[in-house]
């Protein structure tokens, strides 16, 4: 009988881990604390400025997007050195069911519910900038604390990040995260189980 049971939990284990979305995992610890950085203010940009989202589960997947309400970075020499901007999580759209309406709209509905990110009662999230590490070719490791649904992690990604220019910074990152670190635990059906990583794809611009 427990050779049974660790063969099931093994078994979960292996495709939970194994229909997670493609990108490489944001490393995730404790929130940091958030130190003030001197350079020039930009304000993002929200209509230009994007976060796109993929989940997938045993069956398939589904992306969509989710809004950027307002935010700023800080530029020291021209290079991103701190910021922070605030998600709509009531904007969170799908976008592959769009030829079928009424399933769309259960699952968007089902996603902003309590299994998911509850967005009643947490309407936005945040993303604030702790730490930023220039690699080399505009490349840089950002770090920050995510807040969603009231529970926040230091996370830590690469991303694009070349030095701004006269129209203003662009950044863009792709990356997972996962899920349960922020409270986020529903499985799904029993044979249709949910990745426990979510992809994140962010663009972020801000103008002068």
């Amino acid at each position: 009988m427990k050779v049974l049971k660790l063969s099931l939990v093994a078994a979960f284990f292996f495709v939970a881990c194994s229909n997670n979305p493609k990108g490489d995992k944001a490393t995730t610890a404790d929130a940091e604390a958030v130190e003030a950085v001197d350079g020039e203010t930009l304000n993002v940009d929200p209509t230009t400025s994007s976060i796109t989202w993929t989940g997938s589960k045993v069956t398939g997947s589904h992306n969509g997007t989710i809004n950027i309400q307002s935010g700023n970075v800080v530029l020291n020499e021209g290079k991103l050195a701190g910021g922070e901007f605030v998600i709509d999580m009531t904007s969170l759209t799908n976008k592959d069911l769009e030829a079928d309406a009424e399933n769309k709209a259960k699952l968007e509905g089902h996603l902003k519910a309590d299994d998911f990110f509850a967005v009643e009662k947490y309407p936005t999230s945040k993303f604030v900038i702790t730490k930023v590490t220039y690699k080399e070719d505009g490349k840089a490791e950002i770090a920050g604390n995510l807040t969603l649904r009231d529970v926040t992690k230091n996370i830590s990604f690469m991303a694009d990040a070349p030095a701004a220019t006269e129209q203003g910074f662009h950044a863009m990152a792709d990356f997972n995260i996962n899920r349960k670190d922020w409270g986020v635990m529903y499985e799904g059906m029993k044979d249709d189980l949910i990745a426990d990583e979510i992809n994140l794809k962010v663009h972020l611009m801000a103008k002068k």
